[in-house]
């Protein structure tokens, strides 16, 4: 993880496919985590971070083509929690507040315990799942 502050700044730069993944999600406020696939980068924030059990919160997050690929359609967010075979109570939106820079609201973690956090990227029909994990105390 790393530590990076400031506004969405380097979203626009980063949907364009011309960052690395090391540089997606640069203007991310807090603790970036990374996802990457050989299509796509995500670097996702957790507001508040450590995120609470029994509250909602928010994923701002950046989705990052790599090489040829396109910027997706349309993107989700969900969670899940394989050890006990469930998911959320509730389902999340996504917002675009600008190409490349997404926000995904109404998640809430009923629960502790390891947590899967999904994003869905669909482009051109397919649609491609990248999975993060995060630990709730």
């Amino acid at each position: 993880m790393n530590a990076v502050r400031g506004a969405f700044g380097a979203m626009a730069w980063c949907a364009a496919g011309a960052c690395a993944a090391q540089a997606c999600g640069e203007g991310l406020p807090g603790a970036i985590h990374a996802l990457e696939s050989s299509r796509y980068a995500i670097a996702f924030v957790t507001l508040p971070d450590p995120v609470p059990v029994g509250r909602h919160f928010v994923v701002d997050f950046a989705v990052c083509p790599r090489g040829d690929a396109k910027p997706p359609q349309s993107v989700r967010v969900d969670a899940s929690m394989p050890a006990h075979r469930h998911g959320m109570n509730y389902r999340p939106s996504v917002t675009s507040p600008r190409p490349g820079a997404y926000r995904g609201e109404g998640l809430l973690f009923h629960m502790p315990g390891r947590w899967d956090l999904t994003f869905d990227l669909v482009s051109a029909g397919a649609t491609e799942r990248l999975t993060g994990t995060l630990h709730i105390q």
